[in-house]
């Protein structure tokens, strides 16, 4: 049957009824359309039908859900952050802590100690301790005793805050100076109780796992004067204080004293010290007690003499740096000459690092040399008058002193003393590589504008060469034929010489003689050996065991000439040669080029090593 079509009743809304057969949709966008097309706000955009994006079709499995990092409820990131503002506030909160105590805190409480509260390190006679890393905490033996110990020794002490500080006791009763062996051992200990007392306030803060107290030995030292105004330690007047001066608010004491024979490495250091001394504002004092070449006022005149008093000898400590009076000597001059390092051990120092290093120590030595380097009066006068008669030697007739030849100075140093170069190390560098040298320097010298001229060829043939040698077979070999010595006040004899002299006559060796000691002289050089047992009869002992036991008049005399002819030759090579050849190895030949000044040795080049490529070296190389 045909589908119908239903009217209404009138006043009623009519209504179409479709047929169940057909779904009819209308389109949104005609929904949207104006009532009448003539209106103004008409336009098409309804006529471009766009329909929506279709969604993505559903997943036939369950979505994976990520797990979530995190500790407590907390994001790693926030907890790293919140961890390090935590540690921040307490590094900070401790350190302000130290600093406030360092600063209104005092130093030193002023009454005694009370019993038991002085710990010292073992006693002396026990092997001397190692030194120990400085951020390690060691674990010293400690001995806990009234008063203060009956030996030399650095001590921790304990203030009324319970805060842990050091110094270092010397009984007054203590002969000055110490030996090298002791002085050694109490640099060791400096260290030890300097980590001990350390150790003690760590202990003390709550910091015994995080270390924010300094590791410098200097940290929590008291000074020997302020530990004796505060009791811990007895105050006694020495007397070497002199009424008359007030004493020295700062000082350094050089001690002559060396386990070596040679007198030059010695003398680098005591021009050293003498220029860290005037740089750090210190009185400076030289002590003889002990020196193996006599009295210093001997070979040299006395030391100028500062305004002061010399301090207690139970003032006088060897370490640490900062201490108000120091002693340094040979053994201990690691301790002394650390500040002069440009970096720490752990880097290697570049090239203009080692200049600025070795730069610092010259013009310290240099110093030194022009306050200390003065001879007495008659090898002063002696030493003027070679150099004139040298000078004289180079004279071209007929000129008046307006043109001379050159002076080549040559230092050879033998004896026990051999050069860095390997191919040497075991010998001695051949004669001819000196005398090569200086004709080689003499001919560049005059030839350097072309062919020898007249006048160039008359100064070359008054060019001389001077030599200086600890072996005096050296004077008499063939390189060195026609060479000057640098000095004939005071010779190093050979066999034959000595000889000569005594009018020792050689005795027949098949016929038996009463024992009488063989003659020996210098051949081969300065040997320490042979310097040791200068003076000691045979009988008696001689040689390592000669050291540290008196000596006679006789056998002090001997050496102070072998110091004397040595300190001449270098003065005469210094101020007489225009340039002077030797070997960097040789303590001898580092004076020379101190002696010379950095400008003319090394910036101008008139001090030419020949043992390698090296160049000048300090005490700490």
């Amino acid at each position: 049957m045909p589908p119908t079509l239903d009217i209404g009743r009138p006043g009623h809304p009519r209504k179409g009824v479709l047929p169940p057969r057909m779904n009819l949709r209308r389109a949104i966008s005609y929904e949207k359309a104006p009532l009448s097309s003539t209106s103004s706000r008409f336009n098409f955009d309804h006529l471009i039908f766009s329909p929506p994006p279709s969604p993505g079709l559903p997943s036939l499995s369950p979505p994976v859900k990520k797990p979530k990092r995190s500790v407590f409820g907390i994001r790693p990131i926030r907890l790293v952050r919140y961890t390090l503002r935590i540690l921040s506030i307490v590094v900070v909160f401790f350190i302000s802590l130290e600093v406030l105590t360092q600063l209104f805190g005092p130093d030193v409480p002023a009454r005694k100690p009370e019993p038991g509260r002085a710990a010292v390190p073992v006693p002396e006679n026990e092997a001397a301790p190692k030194a120990v890393p400085q951020n390690s905490v060691v674990e010293v033996e400690m001995v806990s005793q009234r008063g203060t110990p009956g030996f030399a020794t650095p001590i921790v002490l304990t203030d009324h805050r319970g805060k842990a500080k050091w110094t270092v006791s010397i009984p007054p009763d203590t002969p000055f100076p110490l030996t090298p062996d002791q002085y050694v051992e109490m640099c060791a200990k400096c260290r030890q109780v300097a980590t001990r007392a350390q150790y003690l306030r760590s202990q003390a803060h709550g910091l015994q796992q995080l270390s924010l107290i300094s590791d410098s030995p200097e940290h929590g030292f008291i000074d020997v004067l302020e530990a004796q105004k505060a009791g811990y330690l007895v105050n006694h007047k020495s007397g070497w204080e002199d009424a008359r001066k007030p004493v020295c608010k700062k000082s350094l004491t050089f001690v002559l004293e060396s386990r070596e024979a040679g007198l030059g490495k010695s003398l680098l250091m005591l021009w050293t010290a003498y220029g860290l001394a005037q740089k750090e504002g210190r009185a400076f004092f030289i002590d003889d007690t002990r020196w193996a070449y006599g009295k210093y006022s001997d070979i040299f005149d006395p030391p100028p003499l500062p305004d002061c008093a010399p301090p207690p000898a139970q003032e006088i400590v060897p370490c640490p740096r900062q201490a108000r009076h120091l002693v340094a000597s040979a053994a201990t001059a690691d301790e002394l000459f650390s500040v002069l390092a440009t970096s720490s051990p752990s880097e290697k120092p570049s090239e203009s690092q080692e200049r600025i290093s070795r730069k610092k120590q010259f013009n310290l030595a240099r110093q030194g040399y022009e306050a200390l380097f003065h001879l007495t009066k008659d090898d002063s006068n002696y030493i003027e008058t070679r150099i004139r008669q040298l000078a004289a030697k180079r004279i071209v007739p007929k000129t008046k002193g307006q043109q001379m030849g050159m002076a080549v100075g040559v230092h050879v140093r033998r004896g026990d003393r051999h050069p860095f170069e390997y191919q040497y190390s075991r010998s001695y560098l051949p004669l001819n590589t000196y005398s090569d040298l200086a004709r080689a320097t003499i001919d560049i010298k005059f030839n350097h504008s072309g062919p020898l001229g007249g006048e160039d060829k008359v100064a070359k043939k008054h060019s001389i060469t001077i030599l200086a040698s600890d072996d005096p077979m050296v004077y008499e070999s063939q390189e060195f034929k026609g060479a000057y010595p640098a000095q004939g006040r005071i010779k190093l004899a050979h066999k034959q010489m000595i000889e000569e002299a005594t009018h020792t006559k050689k005795e027949d060796k098949s016929v038996m003689h009463k024992y009488v000691d063989e003659t020996f002289g210098w051949e081969g050089g300065f040997f320490a050996a042979m310097f040791w047992n200068l003076g000691i009869q045979s009988s008696g002992y001689g040689g390592e065991k000669a050291k540290g036991k008196p000596l006679s008049e006789e056998a002090l005399r001997l050496r102070s000439l072998v110091g004397r002819a040595y300190m001449m030759d270098l003065a005469v090579l210094a101020d007489a040669s225009d340039k002077v050849i030797c070997t960097v190895s040789s303590a001898g030949c580092k004076l020379l080029a101190v002696m010379m000044g950095w400008e003319s040795a090394i910036d101008k080049g008139n001090w030419m090593n020949v043992d390698g490529g090296f160049r000048w070296m300090g005490i700490l190389e």
